[in-house]
């Protein structure tokens, strides 16, 4: 009974309570920067792809439909999946996973090359 007593006495000191908490602070940090930092990051490059997806975008969905974007509303987007027979389909903006290819055709009108600049350089 007497070491019981001396036992519960040694374990109430004030660093014995630090040493206790400290294990899941670490495992916390840990998780932190090994699960959520990295999912974080990971969501937050999703949402930039679902903002820059534009008309004439090679896409696949999350069913693995591939088709090209012809339209895009705020929370729907209508791929045309086959050309021949002119089939089209309705689906939500976050079912697209990814983009095979990205229409050039802003991209060019967007960047104007400076024939003066180019000629300097030479």
């Amino acid at each position: 009974m007497f070491f019981l007593l001396q036992a519960t006495e040694k374990q109430s000191s004030p660093g014995g309570m630090l040493s206790m908490l400290l294990p899941f602070i670490l495992m916390f940090v840990v998780m932190y920067f090994l699960i959520l930092r990295p999912q974080k990051r990971k969501e937050k490059e999703r949402k930039a792809l679902l903002s820059r997806i534009k008309k004439n975008d090679r896409v696949v969905t999350a069913g693995g439909i591939h088709g090209i974007i012809t339209s895009i509303r705020e929370n729907e987007i209508i791929l045309r999946v086959d050309d021949a027979k002119d089939v089209k389909l309705k689906v939500d903006r976050s079912a697209i996973v990814t983009v095979l290819e990205v229409s050039h055709e802003d991209d060019m009108e967007g960047s104007k090359e400076l024939p003066e600049e180019s000629k300097d350089t030479k």
